[in-house]
């Protein structure tokens, strides 16, 4: 690990002061899970360290007419503690449950969870986002791809995305808060990643000098069946092989609305626009939710050596689907 300055501001106009206008200068500290273990293997090596614990406004869960809020600071073990996100959102109970690491629940936030980096092993090798050798070819297409994306995996990047948040989140219409220099900005979390087309690029749209501070789901929601499943190699703390977070709005016994998002199958959390719109009109069953994980699917280009996650992405829709009309996941 590199030397680097510290910093502790107790105000977001203080924290957001101190950071830097080019990437890699510095780096936000939250829980600290992710961020010191790339410091720890030389992936990233900030010059100042600007701690953002102290801001007592980035914590809490709050709700209001608008929805429920969720400060960036808040643990994962306090979504599982709450018993409104429990009760109205066990799909963003489930996703949070699913990080199976006490030490990892207590001290990893939510906001820290949408913003980490892909845990795929070039890039936590040192050979880069993109993973690419001299001559910019790619070392995953032709590498150990077991892992990698099987969807839009078209190039240059065939990553995961790693949160385990961000698929029911997603689902469940969250929009994310942003404070930067220009004061604060809202948008549908689903806007804030993209897959990066270069070296230079991050996983979100966040810049270097601007800070999550809450997420916000939609008040009328609850009430509406949302369920997530996770796959994952044994019971453990590995990382899940496939997930699937779905929302649905019932009218009687027919689906009118429906979201249906993956997880870890994609650079970024993947919208399945299409299972969503083929369940608008079904009634959900086996039959019609084994329809709609192939749905999930139907764009899918595996890699080489990660054909299986196909089966395990169609797998943990169905579920997910059944979970949700069965009230739990």
């Amino acid at each position: 690990m590199e030397r680097f300055a510290y910093a502790n501001p107790s105000t977001l106009k203080e924290a957001v002061g101190l950071l830097s206008s080019r990437w890699g200068e510095t780096a936000i500290l939250a829980g600290g899970t992710d961020l010191l273990s790339l410091m720890k293997n030389y992936v990233a090596a900030p010059k100042r360290l600007v701690s953002i614990k102290n801001i007592a406004e980035l914590r809490g869960i709050n709700s209001d007419t608008d929805g429920i809020r969720i400060g960036a600071l808040t643990t994962l073990q306090e979504l599982l503690d709450d018993e409104s996100i429990r009760r109205d959102f066990p799909a963003l109970a489930h996703a949070a449950e699913g990080v199976a690491s006490m030490q990892l629940r207590n001290m990893g936030t939510v906001g820290g969870d949408l913003c980490q980096r892909p845990r795929c092993w070039y890039f936590r090798s040192g050979f880069g986002l993109l993973a690419q050798d001299e001559q910019g070819r790619s070392l995953v297409t032709e590498g150990d791809n077991r892992y990698h994306a099987i969807l839009g995996n078209r190039g240059p990047a065939y990553f995961v995305h790693p949160s385990s948040l961000a698929p029911a989140l997603i689902a469940l219409d969250a929009r994310v808060s942003i404070f930067g220099p220009k004061g604060e900005n809202s948008m549908l979390l689903k806007d804030f990643f993209q897959t990066p087309q270069s070296a230079n690029e991050r996983e979100t749209v966040l810049q270097t000098d601007e800070i999550v501070t809450r997420i916000t789901i939609p008040s009328f929601l609850r009430g509406w069946p949302n369920a997530t499943y996770e796959i994952r190699p044994k019971e453990a703390l590995d990382w899940p092989l496939a997930t699937a977070s779905v929302l649905l709005q019932l009218e009687g016994d027919a689906v009118a609305h429906a979201h249906v998002v993956l997880g870890h199958v994609a650079p970024i959390p993947w919208n399945a626009e299409s299972a969503s719109q083929w369940l608008v009109g079904q009634r959900i069953n086996e039959q019609t939710a084994a329809k709609a994980g192939m749905e999930a699917v139907r764009d899918a280009r595996p890699l080489s050596g990660n054909g299986y996650k196909v089966k395990l992405a169609s797998v943990a829709v169905k579920r997910a689907l059944l979970a949700a009309v069965q009230g739990g996941a």
